[in-house]
Formats: structure tokens, C-alpha cells, sequence
């Protein structure tokens, strides 16, 4: 989706001040938000693609009046209503007023650290041969779909290199909306500043991890 978090190359939003030596958390309802959402994916009701949706999907306005913590918790307000397993009313109140809806699974406090450690692997294998390798040229594709995709407006309809292949990885386009993994292969494409802003830039280049459905030959026909 074309969102407000999508900002690669646009301009007038001022500078970039970096905190320096900052702690990781300025507040504890930032610790607690940040609990919350760990222990509610963990329950298997929704994936983390779905969840970087549920954020990216809040209207402009508000996501960039928002901090990082405050759309972590719209995006985990979002999908704890649409999953149903609280309402608008049970959020307003900050009460239940509904039974406990049952989730395929609960992560207890003993748990988080192991849970933490072992992660969410990404990587799958699929049986089909990586399309690209190393050194090809590629043509990203031009698309502005109204769902999740992983592909960044100012490198779409761009031509770039491939310097990595990493293997086939879940497709974060289809696993948002439910569609399931369908893992696709994962290239790192090197695209020149230029060929993304044209001369008025002072980058030299920039490298984005695309997955293989973003990426044609240059001059091959559509699919």
C-alpha cells in the first residue's frame, strides 16, 4: 500500500535528528505497548506481516503525528478488533465485556526470553530455480496495490543490479492478507541515486532486498 510510512526520497519533512546514547524506551506505557504486542503475536491470531500492515494501513494524518510507540499500538488496537477478540467498546472502556474469545496458544512470562532468542525464521524452500543471479540486470516492477507489499514507491518501475541472492524467503504481500507464505526467492538489488532522483541527489546509490515477483528483465513483456 502506498502509506504514510513510505517516505524513501519525499521532502520538506526536515531533517533526521538522532538521538544520541538514548534509551531504548522513553516511558513505561512504551515498555508496556511493547509487551503487549510481543504476547498478542505471539498467540497465533495474526503474523508479523500483518501486523507491519495493521500499523502501515493508519490514515497519513495520524501516522505521522504519531510516535513509534503509539502506532505500535493503534496497529495492535486494529487487529485485536478485526481478529475479535476485543471491540471498539471493551478498548474505549478499558474493560471486558465479553467473554475471553479462546487463541491457539499463550506465551507465558517464563517463556519470552527463549522465545525472543529463537525468533521467527523467515526462510523457506521452494522447489523452483532462482530466476536471477548475481550481476543481472533488473527492471523493478511499476504497481501501486492497495494491500501490503515490501517493495518501496521510489524504486518501482526502476532498473537496479542484483548483488545478492538469499534464498527463498515467506512473501510478505500474500502472508499479509491471508493468502498464506508462498515463499519467493530474495535478491538484494543495487539501484544508482540517479537512476531513483536523477542528478539532484548526493547519494551514490542505494541497495533494497526485493523479492523475485517485483522484478523483470529490462525490455520483457509484462506478465
Amino acid at each position: 500500500m502506498n502509506g504514510a510510512q513510505d517516505l524513501g526520497g519525499m521532502q520538506s519533512f526536515g531533517p533526521i535528528r538522532p538521538e544520541i546514547d538514548s534509551p531504548v524506551l522513553h516511558a513505561d506505557w512504551e515498555r508496556r505497548v511493547l509487551a503487549i504486542t510481543l504476547a498478542m503475536g505471539a498467540v497465533g491470531k495474526w503474523n508479523i506481516d500483518m501486523s507491519r500492515a495493521a500499523r502501515e494501513s493508519l490514515p497519513p494524518a495520524q501516522y505521522l503525528a504519531s510516535s513509534y510507540f503509539e502506532i505500535w499500538l493503534e496497529g495492535l488496537q486494529k487487529l485485536l478488533q478485526d481478529t475479535g477478540l476485543v471491540t471498539a467498546e471493551e478498548i474505549g472502556s478499558g474493560e471486558s465485556g465479553n467473554a475471553a474469545v479462546p487463541v491457539p496458544r499463550v506465551l507465558m512470562a517464563n517463556e519470552v526470553a527463549a522465545a525472543l532468542r529463537r525468533g521467527s525464521p523467515v526462510d523457506r524452500s521452494v522447489a523452483a530455480k532462482a530466476r536471477f543471479n548475481v550481476g543481472d540486470e533488473v527492471l523493478t516492477r511499476q504497481f501501486n496495490p492497495s494491500t501490503h507489499t515490501r517493495l518501496p514507491r521510489y524504486c518501482r518501475g526502476r532498473r537496479g543490479r542484483i548483488i545478492a541472492v538469499h534464498g527463498a524467503h515467506v512473501f510478505p504481500d500474500t502472508n499479509a492478507i491471508g493468502l498464506g507464505e508462498r515463499p519467493q526467492w530474495l535478491y538484494t538489488v543495487r539501484f544508482d541515486a540517479s537512476e531513483l532522483w536523477g542528478a539532484d541527489t548526493t547519494a551514490a546509490s542505494v541497495c533494497v532486498d526485493c523479492w523475485e515477483p517485483y522484478l523483470d528483465y529490462p525490455g520483457a513483456m509484462p506478465a
